[in-house]
């Protein structure tokens, strides 16, 4: 059992989290025609737009309500009201998810009011989903904001039903913010080999990992998740859920249709790979597919290639809750020893981790952590660059945002393959630590050169060295 510390000090020193409305914004990214709409000022959705950008590299649809001083004291309903008009009107999105900032939280906003008051005003546009989520920035983190988001879309789009298993080929998925386009991609190849369908949850693998259009702009989403797969739900035969923070909205889902639901932790490693694949044996009724097999066999020969270099590694750590644990798990069944783990929120899932304590901090507090055990590589996103650059220690980037590193958000890390790629990479960053010994020269070679530039041995007498003759 991890004993869970919170950090003491008065600030926050080199961050680590990411805010609630973040999170909250990219599950509405994973969905088609939908648009996030920030409840604040210019600035917070300009910085947030920011972040996707960069670590995306893609065009990111973000809209705000532009709280100004007078709003922000006088209150900003109206605010709200306009421009879900506005948006409706122009950009005619199937989904419109209202998400909250540390601004309009503070000034005691009731988004849920809101959207109502636009309801009543505005009938015509009865057909546009509007999801509000309230997010402050100032709690949480990108994960527990995105399960926010998801808790509410299932509440607002789900309808009540009992008829499970209508559509017997299909599942849902509910795809955790650990999780890249990269790793829902698998995930969803990993379904489809069992000839099942996912309705995955958001879906950002198909809305964010790369689209040439016609068009120079979109003001909404292209691709992801639709809201026509979002309603039909109630009728799959069961539910995936990946990642421990989303356990809340796997209640809501089975309380509101009666669909089961089978739940990991992570799909990293051997025992959480066979959990998921088995899994997926019993919904469909079918075998394990051959391919999928020799996935699985390439996965343990890479395990022998490569313990001798990650056994009793000493790891830093620094992830979001689902993240974290999942690393964590998946190093210490390698051998690996963790001596820092650091993260930005609390969650019941962590206490169950093979470590002695998990902290809720920041990058400073990993980077004491691994200065006094003389850590050996450090694990976490972009911000951690310059720590691990004053360790000394090799980065292997990992989680949101991942800026300075092309391609990062696209990677795959679960599955067979993508644990067997993470092997690799652990790997051959722990050899290019290792580095060029002085050659070792003997006592009895001489200092003498021929003229090759080889040394000469010093002529030894037999008594110098106990002979007797």
């Amino acid at each position: 059992m991890a004993e869970i510390i919170h950090s003491k000090k008065a600030l926050a020193v080199n961050p680590l989290k990411v805010s609630q409305t973040i999170g909250a914004s990219l599950v509405f990214l994973g969905l088609n025609r939908s648009l996030p709409l920030m409840h604040g000022s210019q600035g917070c959705t300009a910085f947030g737009k920011v972040f996707f950008v960069r670590h995306f590299r893609e065009p990111i649809p973000l809209q705000t309500t532009a709280m100004d001083q007078v709003s922000s004291i006088m209150g900003a309903d109206e605010n709200v009201i306009e421009a879900l008009r506005t948006l409706s009107d122009k950009s005619k999105p199937d989904i419109i998810g209202l998400v909250t900032t540390g601004l309009s939280e503070t000034q005691g906003c009731d988004i849920r009011r809101s959207v109502r008051e636009f309801r009543a005003a505005h009938p015509e546009f009865d057909h546009v989903a509007v999801v509000p989520v309230n997010t402050p920035d100032y709690v949480g983190c990108l994960e527990s904001g995105y399960a926010l988001a998801i808790e509410s879309l299932i509440e607002t789009l789900v309808p009540e039903s009992q008829i499970a298993g209508k559509r017997p080929k299909q599942v849902n998925v509910l795809a955790s913010a650990m999780l890249t386009p990269g790793d829902i991609e698998a995930i969803k190849e990993w379904v489809e080999a069992f000839g099942l369908r996912a309705i995955v949850v958001p879906d950002v693998g198909d809305s964010l990992d790369g689209h040439l259009v016609e068009a120079e702009t979109s003001s909404l989403t292209i691709g992801g998740t639709p809201r026509t797969e979002i309603e039909i739900m109630g009728e799959s035969t069961a539910t995936l859920v990946i990642g421990p923070s989303l356990n809340k909205a796997a209640n809501i889902l089975q309380a509101r249709t009666g669909v089961p639901d089978y739940r990991f932790n992570g799909l990293m490693g051997l025992d959480d790979c066979d959990a998921f694949t088995q899994a997926l044996a019993e919904i469909s009724g079918q075998p394990v597919p051959a391919r999928i097999e020799r996935q699985r066999a390439q996965l343990q020969d890479a395990m022998v290639d490569c313990h001798f270099m990650i056994g009793f590694v000493r790891v830093a750590l620094a992830a979001d809750p689902d993240l974290l644990g999942m690393q964590v798990r998946f190093l210490t069944s390698m051998g690996a020893e963790i001596v820092s783990a650091v993260t930005t929120h609390k969650h019941e899932s962590l206490a169950a981790l093979p470590v002695a304590r998990v902290i809720v901090g920041d990058l400073e507090d990993m980077e004491k952590e691994a200065r006094a055990a003389d850590a050996q590589l450090v694990i976490a996103n972009s911000h951690a660059a310059e720590t691990a650059q004053r360790l000394g220690l090799p980065l292997l980037r990992a989680g949101f945002p991942q800026y300075d590193f092309v391609g990062g958000y696209a990677r795959t890390w679960v599955g067979y393959r993508g644990t067997r790629q993470t092997l690799f990479d652990l790997a051959n960053l722990m050899l290019g630590q290792h580095h060029d010994l002085e050659p070792y020269k003997s006592i009895y070679w001489g200092d003498d050169r021929d003229d090759l530039g080889v040394g000469k041995p010093n002529v030894i007498s037999s008594s110098a060295v106990g002979l007797v003759h």
